[in-house]
């Protein structure tokens, strides 16, 4: 695997917007505004961004240009990979930067992921749409006509057969839940920051669709983040520590856009992006000082675990427990809140996340002394994304 990417670009700007359930303003409103605070955190002006990686179907790049006063933009792409895309956009931005083709990338999502299915009658409307593409086709034809009418529902095919195949337990799957529950507690701009959860509300919480009960479900939240991306030679003239990219990859299940024709039913698009992204940075999996895991679902979370190969195939029950994923164990997991108690950004809350942690300055959720970390996206039916990133010294 090439290595030519890692370490030449880095994260230097950072926004995330609250985290709510019915914003007072539309998508490309809070995109332009976290994207603008990013850019500023970065110690730059919008000028001097010349690349643009917009969230799918909500907002175009030329509508950023133009509302936050870019001059001329010499690279644009859209990723389509659901949840996986802002971790993937990552790559695309370190390419771009790497390549000469851009000098400075912002990379921006936004979603009105509450209020588009339960809009407030004062609320502002948005009339765009995310795109999904094949995946609704899919639903639409395939599942929804046999009653599988939910995400829940759909990850229920493999989830459940992940569960009877390693006999994990409620018990083990909650550890996730009250480990993220627990972090958002030190989170200003968590949803759930200042509801602690115990096991019996875990247990207690409503079944869904087999094995997910509701507090294994990920959050509907409006809210948008954005982060800037520059070489990491001009990084280290910039006000805040930078943030290495030191690999990173994309991987797609097969079929990726369908789950019960696959003829391995728990081979995710992580399994094949892992070890290139690993191999990219030089690191192991075992070496993180922290985890930032895309948790649209708390046993998404531990297969995405074993997928990392920081534990083996069904070891992920047993390495959740006994505090090892809170902070003070020895890898904290999701130290926001992540998308199960902070908000649900598509996991861009994650990279954000990951770049505060590496800066040291996540405040009382800070892993002390930390140096590296990777994020992982999820989307769609299994695609899978993952950054390692790096603290510059």
């Amino acid at each position: 695997m090439t290595t030519e990417l890692s370490g030449k670009t880095a994260i230097v700007g950072i926004a995330e917007s609250d985290y709510v359930r019915g914003a007072d303003r539309t998508v490309p409103e809070l995109v332009f505004d976290v994207s603008m605070r990013a850019i500023a955190d970065a110690g730059l002006k919008p000028s001097d961004i010349n690349g643009v990686i917009p969230p799918p179907g909500f907002v175009s790049t030329e509508e950023i240009a133009a509302n936050l006063g870019m001059p001329e933009v010499t690279y644009s792409v859209t990723v389509h990979m659901g949840g996986a895309s802002p971790t993937a956009a990552l790559q695309s931005a370190a390419m771009s930067i790497a390549a000469g083709i851009a000098d400075c990338v912002l990379v921006t999502f936004g979603w009105n992921g509450y209020s588009a299915i339960r809009p407030r009658p004062d609320a502002k409307a948005t009339r765009r749409k995310l795109d999904l593409g094949p995946v609704l086709e899919t639903a639409r034809n395939f599942y929804i006509p046999y009653g599988l009418r939910s995400a829940a529902e759909w990850y229920s095919l493999y989830l459940q057969r992940y569960v009877d195949l390693y006999d994990v337990q409620p018990t083990d799957a909650a550890e996730i839940a009250l480990a993220c529950r627990a972090h958002a507690q030190l989170n200003d701009k968590a949803l759930m920051r200042g509801r602690p959860m115990t096991l019996d509300d875990y247990l207690e919480s409503a079944p869904i669709a087999g094995p997910l009960r509701k507090l294994d479900c990920c959050l509907e939240t409006d809210c948008a983040a954005a982060v800037v991306l520059t070489s990491a030679e001009r990084a280290r003239d910039m006000p805040h520590t930078p943030v290495l990219y030191l690999g990173g990859a994309e991987g797609h299940p097969y079929p990726a856009d369908e789950i019960t024709n696959r003829p391995e039913l728990l081979r995710l698009g992580l399994d094949f992006a892992a070890p290139r992204a690993f191999a990219m940075a030089g690191v192991k999996p075992t070496d993180m000082d922290f985890l930032q895991i895309y948790d649209c679902f708390t046993y998404v979370v531990m297969m995405e675990l074993e997928a990392l190969g920081i534990c083996e195939r069904g070891g992920a029950k047993d390495f959740v427990k006994d505090g090892n994923i809170r902070l003070g164990g020895r890898y904290p997991l999701n130290t926001h809140g992540g998308l199960l108690s902070q908000g649900h950004c598509w996991g861009f809350n994650h990279v954000v996340e990951a770049t505060r942690q590496l800066r040291h300055e996540a405040g009382a959720a800070q892993v002390e002394g930390c140096e590296l970390g990777v994020v992982t996206g999820y989307g769609d039916l299994g695609d899978g994304s993952i950054a390692v990133l790096g603290r510059d010294r």
